[in-house]
């Protein structure tokens, strides 16, 4: 008499996002989990969901009300939570629920002020595991009292900035106004952590360059009243593109990126940059050394000499912008594949789950 095969659980996630921040992770995560036969519930805002198409990469989506997040969590086996506040949202979800909570830092870097300070230890020490995209994030978590913080390098997905397979960089270019010029690009919300502030007055420094370069600056967020004042009162050559969704297109195009931050873990653009051999001016800031290595120049935060000085050397030695491209492909081939970051992630599911039963 034969046996009838074991059924195996399948596996249940409830993936939470507290804003479009890391939603392209999310996607890329839910799209390989959902491929391996893990039902996946991602719980954002409706927003999120318009963006990333969560339901397209084979979830299940609820808005992020407390209500939502809560009822999502009852039959989740993990619940895995992206930012800090995210993961404070789901910790609270999960009182007095013995279902392990992974929280991936994956933005922002050590706050500032008594509230944030409170926030991090309490999420670290809420967390069965942190994982963290740099070791950077890696030693913050440990130091705010994580039990167990692990280096889990995130992937940038392929395609997510709705870049086509071959843009044409001439026609680009002139839809910026930079057919004649050098064209510079940063990309990222206006807030400030990302250093735009230091960016302008670089940017003041480069009008003594002939040709003047042009600075494109894409993303959206709080600041940009106060630096749109700037360009127009100094006579910047920088243009504010707002929000686009075809970022990769438009640094395809760019002679050299700029990435002026305060604190980056594991910057998109710095990914992107190399991996399309874009040359790279970069703070050397959190995990961006690491991430970076020897294929970008790397200058002091807050110093916009430097920024400046770095940018006008790529832009006058074309042999430097060319070694450049040839080793930030090389640095990307080192990375972790969207599989690789996947794979991990489900190593660390299984092994929560296989300690409860």
């Amino acid at each position: 008499m034969s046996s009838s095969p074991v059924q195996v659980p399948v596996l249940r996630t409830v993936q939470v996002l507290g804003g479009a921040g890391g939603g392209a992770h999310v996607r890329s995560l839910a799209t390989g989990l959902a491929a391996r036969g893990v039902r996946v519930t991602v719980c954002a805002p409706v927003e999120a969901e318009g963006e990333f198409d969560f339901t397209g990469a084979g979830a299940r989506f609820t808005p992020d009300a407390v209500s939502a997040l809560r009822a999502a969590c009852v039959e989740a086996d993990v619940v895995h939570a992206h930012g800090v506040r995210a993961g404070m949202r789901a910790a609270l979800a999960l009182r007095g629920r013995r279902v392990p909570l992974v929280v991936s830092w994956h933005g922002g870097g050590p706050g500032s002020g008594r509230l944030s300070l409170l926030l991090e230890r309490h999420v670290a020490r809420a967390a069965a595991v942190v994982l963290g995209a740099s070791s950077a994030q890696v030693d913050l978590a440990r130091l705010r009292g994580a039990r167990d913080a692990r280096l889990a390098a995130v992937a940038v997905p392929s395609g997510t900035s709705g870049a086509p397979d071959a843009p044409d960089p001439g026609k680009v270019r002139a839809e910026l106004g930079a057919v004649e010029r050098p064209l510079l690009i940063a990309v990222g919300s206006l807030v400030p952590r990302r250093g735009y502030s230091v960016l302008l007055d670089a940017a003041r420094e480069w009008r003594t360059l002939d040709p003047v370069p042009l600075l494109v600056i894409a993303g959206e967020g709080p600041m940009r009243g106060e630096l749109a004042r700037r360009i127009q009162a100094e006579r910047l050559p920088v243009r504010l593109l707002g929000r686009r969704r075809d970022a990769a297109r438009l640094l395809a195009a760019a002679d050299v990126a700029v990435l002026p931050s305060r604190w980056e873990a594991r910057s998109p653009l710095a990914q992107e940059a190399l991996r399309m051999g874009v040359p790279l001016v970069a703070t050397a800031v959190g995990g961006v050394p690491e991430l970076v290595g020897s294929a970008g120049v790397l200058v002091p935060y807050g110093e916009a000499g430097a920024l400046a000085g770095a940018v006008a050397g790529l832009l006058a030695d074309p042999a430097r912008r060319g070694a450049l491209a040839v080793a930030g492909r090389a640095q990307a081939s080192t990375w972790p594949s969207e599989d690789d970051t996947v794979a991990q992630v489900l190593s660390v599911y299984d092994e929560l789950t296989s300690r409860r039963r």
